[in-house]
């Protein structure tokens, strides 16, 4: 049973999980769309509609945060300028993950994470 267990560690230890995650979340709001593994998605969800949410307010402090979360300059300012105001009428439900199949190599399910429109 998976009691008060609420996160995927992906084969990694935490600071490497936050910085994969923060990287995967600088590709998804740069390039809109992204494919990576089923459970790599899933976690990807998790962290940016946190993002969203947080730069839907415009403030300092929220942007600090995000930064802090993903230090990436383009896609910070890609999310504050172009994706936030996007969703500014939308209440959760940012992105959208689609599955794939199976890699050739290893068989692990793929998937694709877009931003909804």
């Amino acid at each position: 049973m998976r009691h008060r267990i609420n996160l995927r560690r992906l084969g990694r230890y935490g600071s490497h999980r936050r910085a994969m995650l923060g990287n995967l979340a600088a590709s998804l709001f740069i390039e809109g769309s992204i494919i990576t593994t089923v459970t790599r998605a899933k976690e990807l969800r998790r962290v940016a509609e946190k993002l969203i949410t947080k730069a839907k307010s415009g403030a300092l402090t929220d942007r600090r945060i995000v930064i802090a979360r993903m230090p990436h300059k383009v896609a910070v300012t890609t999310l504050f300028d172009d994706i936030a105001p996007r969703f500014a009428d939308r209440h959760g439900g940012y992105t959208r993950i689609v599955k794939l199949g199976s890699k050739v190599g290893d068989a692990s399910p793929m998937a694709v994470i877009e931003l909804v429109e």
